[in-house]
């Protein structure tokens, strides 16, 4: 609490900043040709391709999906209680195609960044 705030007032807010004139702060500085340079180059390489594999494989169903509404007319006829099928797999259908891809994702991610570690931690 502030010295001389009385009780029930909220402190003052105070803003925290870097000089302006203050020079940034440098990351760790990797060798080029150093063993760690090509590990870590090799891991967002493979990272990359993951992304955009899982972006491209997800954005193909999307489109087989919306192909196979839009030409074959008879999906129009379905219906699930109400409600027409085409509409389910739009609306509803997305959902665990997402989260399959998520979860397939995040496991190869997260098997890219083991394999990292594991040549990162050799002598």
């Amino acid at each position: 609490m502030n010295p001389g705030a009385t009780p029930g007032e909220s402190p003052a807010r105070v803003r925290v900043t870097a000089p302006r004139d203050a020079p940034p702060v440098p990351g760790p500085t990797l060798q080029p040709g150093t063993p760690e340079d090509f590990y870590l180059r090799s891991l967002i390489r493979s990272q990359l391709r993951l992304s955009l594999s899982v972006a491209a494989g997800f954005t193909v169903l999307l489109l087989v999906i919306a192909v196979l509404i839009a030409f074959w007319p008879q999906i129009h006829e379905i219906r699930v209680g109400t409600v027409p099928i085409a509409w389910l797999l739009l609306g509803a259908g997305i959902y665990p195609i997402i989260l399959a891809a998520a979860a397939l994702y995040n496991r190869a991610c997260t098997r890219n960044e083991r394999r990292y570690r594991d040549l990162a931690s050799r002598p």
